[in-house]
């Protein structure tokens, strides 16, 4: 089982960003300048999971305003899913909700995507409508996901056990 590590997103990540983006999402991913740019945003957080051998294998970002954060993109390397990344990414941007009085989580996700929803799922964000036409490529409808307050006992418990199937699948 591979291991790694989760750091801030910088420019010096965005070569392996920009093999991910296309490898996940084909020729309708995100610029390399949208990148940047999201690096640069005052209100974007921005995490890359680094292997051992120091290069990036999934990231997933997300804007904080006020008590909420908006997961903007998130993607691994298919060479790396289904290793424990993306519930560590997930784990540690919830973390950093935590630490930044983060009260709820919401993103958009494609109706097609039941993987990705899966996950999500397992994280307590529970689907409250639809966004439609909302993908620019193919006009597909997106999932509108949120969670409840995570500073709730009920969210703190489900998050407990996630980090801690997190620990076993790591070990």
């Amino acid at each position: 089982m591979p291991k790694f590590k989760v750091e801030k997103m910088c420019l010096s990540h965005l070569d392996d960003v920009m093999e991910i983006e296309e490898k996940c999402y084909g020729e309708h991913h995100w610029s390399r300048d949208s990148f940047v740019n999201e690096i640069d945003n005052s209100i974007s957080e921005y995490f890359c999971a680094i292997n051992e051998e120091n290069k990036c294998i999934g990231y997933l970002g997300m804007w904080k305003i006020f008590d909420e954060a908006h997961v903007t993109n998130f993607a691994v390397h298919p060479l790396f899913q289904k290793m424990g990344v993306g519930h560590f990414l997930i784990v540690k941007s919830i973390e950093k909700c935590y630490e930044d009085k983060i009260k709820f989580i919401t993103l958009e996700v494609r109706v097609s995507n039941e993987k990705a929803q899966r996950i999500y799922e397992k994280f307590g964000f529970k689907s409250l409508g639809k966004r439609k036409h909302y993908y620019q490529d193919n006009g597909e409808d997106a999932i509108i996901m949120w969670t409840e307050n995570i500073f709730s006992e009920k969210y703190k418990k489900l998050f407990d056990e996630n980090k801690k199937y997190l620990d076993e699948i790591l070990s």
